[in-house]
């Protein structure tokens, strides 16, 4: 592998823009593909899962390998439903660069704020394809201003569509100022070169001019030679915008149809001339293990250190850990140390993944995507690293699932592998969860969206076999407290003629909204072991699992001990975890509990006459409208509302738009839960 030409990236966007089909040509016209999968007949390359095919969605995100002009490019696939946000960010979390796909009709729609959003946070530089130019209502310049406005990036064409709706029939080339067609008798594969028609000069000059201006800002010679009517090399113009590109200042921008074959192949072009090589990204940061933070540079010899990004289960094979490799190299026999479960862990097989094929390797080296077979106790988001290092990277951090079923097998016999079910859904999926309500008996699950967990289920049922019985979806609530209260308790109990005591002074307070639970430990700590002080810690953090008066997990708390009553002779960690856990629960119980509830932000994408029922409906239901913003297709209305009065709201919009109107809410907060 040579790292100058290796290229790490995902094709992100919002539903229904045209990633996967845009993917399933880059395969094509790479050679990886022999013939062109199709999202809409089922047989799209990426779309592997089954589910996938027969919903004509993205849910896992697949990753296979490439190569284009000498350059081995590793491409990750990603979701483009609000449902699936967790395989948008863990794979994000992981690459270098990425392709975000523009409906050329609908522009920016709400996901693609979201997915941006992510991206920024993981500083990916980023170009963008503005596709589906066939379609009726396409307008390319009006999704350039959108992707200026709503995304505040600083697109850049580099090329601009001949024609639009029925009449696309090709691009122009500013970089080379050339009409470039692809031929349909090759399923686009040959690309006719000529020159721009004199109807479209002026626009193409206009833009041509624009390009420069925005190229100079990095390379003063390109005005220069501008204004001298000197002719400027292409390769110093891309340079320039390379750099531009790498520090995300400039969206360089490409044009064309997926579905019609027009177009693809200068993406792949932009994706080796602006997107970074592994060596030069400079963002991924650590902590060693002496807690300071160190930044981890790209090292080919030093000691190896990866990310498990992924993780899916194979029926034969087990659980494959999709990894990218930030610095040394993974052999294959050799041993690796998990940084966060604390355990040594052998490599068994190495593997390419070219979708739902597979090859063979002997080692990953630093910038490359990979898979390790032969891992027992993983994660997602687990840091692999040397033993003597013990280097932990940047953990990913996942949304709070919202909605909650119960499900049941069928017979006792199910009930074996309905758990094991579950385990392996829990282990692929963070976003995913499940246990035993106490009160009820019932297994219940836990995920993003009435969506996330109709896929798990119909997983369990039809991929695995199992037969079970599913409630109706229910919502996940929190508990937290209104007040600041302190307050202390003594623990003491005979035990084996042993005398256990305990005692503790802690403080509890309210955080803001969208807080995680924090414990400061303020007391005087000298003398007393370090079990001791570990066990008072277990003690709380497992009673922020159990609740306060309705058993629902605990959010937005501060817990400060303030003093520790301990005598060497009678102390112990049973104690001191049992006096803890009841301390908590004594002083929560006088600091106003209040009962949570998931407030998600709704986003409506519905054409302007239907604005005055849907923002009615919305009220009804208890939601407040924060803003309505005009695009050129619809209004997209954006509010807020309780999860609990969202069920079946899909059903209400569109009987109420007449078909037209569309949604998709996200989980944004919790607030206190109020009869409205």
């Amino acid at each position: 592998m040579n790292v100058k030409t290796t290229r790490n990236i995902g094709i992100m966007a919002h539903i229904d823009a045209g990633k996967t089909t845009t993917t399933e040509r880059m395969l094509y016209y790479t050679g990886e593909n022999h013939r062109i999968g199709e999202v809409d007949n089922g047989n799209a390359t990426m779309d592997w899962m089954e589910q996938e095919q027969d919903r004509g969605i993205t849910i896992a995100s697949a990753a296979i390998t490439c190569f284009w002009q000498d350059h081995q490019i590793n491409i990750i696939d990603t979701p483009g439903h609000v449902d699936f946000t967790a395989e948008v960010e863990r794979s994000l979390r992981v690459l270098d660069g990425a392709v975000g796909v523009f409906c050329a009709v609908g522009g920016v729609e709400p996901q693609t704020e979201t997915v941006w959003r992510q991206a920024d946070t993981y500083k990916v530089p980023r170009i963008g394809f503005i596709n589906k130019m066939d379609r009726l209502g396409a307008n390319f310049y009006s999704a350039v201003e959108d992707i200026e406005k709503q995304l505040h990036a600083n697109p850049v064409p580099l090329f601009l569509p001949i024609g639009g709706e029925n009449d696309f029939s090709g691009i122009i080339d500013l970089l080379k100022m050339k009409k470039l067609t692809f031929s349909k008798e090759d399923q686009g594969e040959t690309i006719i070169e000529s020159d721009i028609p004199e109807d479209m000069m002026d626009l193409a000059t206009e833009w041509r001019e624009n390009l420069i201006d925005k190229a100079s800002a990095y390379d003063e010679e390109i005005m220069d030679m501008f204004f001298n009517e000197e002719e400027i090399p292409t390769e110093k113009i891309k340079k320039a915008l390379r750099e531009g590109t790498l520090k995300r200042e400039v969206l360089p921008i490409f044009v064309g149809s997926s579905l019609k074959n027009i177009g693809i192949q200068t993406v792949l072009d932009g994706v080796i001339d602006f997107l970074p090589s592994p060596d030069e990204i400079t963002t991924v940061y650590g902590t060693d293990k002496k807690g300071n933070e160190i930044q981890i540079l790209h090292k080919d010899n030093a000691n190896p250190l990866a990310l498990i990004f992924k993780i899916q289960v194979d029926k034969e094979a087990g659980p494959l850990s999709f990894v990218r490799v930030y610095r040394g190299t993974l052999k294959k026999g050799s041993t690796i140390y998990n940084v966060n479960k604390k355990k040594k862990e052998r490599i068994g097989r190495i593997l390419r993944m070219h979708a739902d094929r597979t090859q063979d390797l002997n080692e990953l080296n630093a910038g490359d995507i990979g898979v390790i077979v032969g891992f027992k106790n993983i994660q997602t988001g687990n840091t692999l690293s040397n033993e003597s290092e013990k280097i932990l990277l940047e953990e990913m951090h996942f949304p709070t699932p919202v909605i909650t079923i119960a499900i049941e097998p069928n017979t006792q016999s199910d009930s074996a592998k309905l758990k094991k079910g579950l385990e392996q859904l829990a282990m692929e999926d963070p976003t995913f969860s499940y246990k035993d309500d106490s009160e009820t008996g019932q297994l219940v699950i836990s995920g993003m969206g009435e969506l996330h967990l109709d896929v798990l289920v119909t997983r369990l049922t039809k991929e695995m076999g199992i037969a079970a019985h599913v409630g109706n979806p229910q919502v996940t609530y929190r508990e937290s407290i209104t007040e600041t209260k302190s307050g202390s308790e003594k623990f003491s109990k005979v035990l084996a003629g042993k005398e256990n005591e305990a005692g503790i002074s802690i403080t509890v307070r309210p955080l803001p909204s969208g807080s995680e639970n924090t414990l400061v430990m303020k007391a005087n700590t000298r003398g007393i072991p370090e079990e001791i002080i570990s066990a008072i810690e277990s003690g709380i953090k497992n009673s922020f699992t159990s609740g306060i008066k309705f058993g629902y997990e605990i959010c937005d708390m501060e817990v400060t001990v303030d003093s520790i009553d301990y005598n060497e002779l009678t102390a112990s960690n049973f104690a001191f975890e049992a006096c803890a856990a009841m301390c908590f629960d004594k002083v929560c119980q006088t600091a106003g509990p209040v009962l949570m509830e998931p407030i998600m932000k709704v986003i409506i994408v519905v054409p302007t006459q239907y604005d005055g029922d849907v923002i009615g409906g919305l009220t009804s239901r208890g939601g407040l409208v924060t803003s309505i913003e005009s695009r050129t297709s619809a209004d997209h209305i954006i509010a807020e509302s309780p999860l609990s009065k969202m069920f079946g709201y899909s059903t209400v919009l569109r009987s109420s738009t007449q078909g037209r109107g569309t949604f998709s809410m996200e989980f944004d907060h919790f607030a206190p839960k109020t009869s409205r």
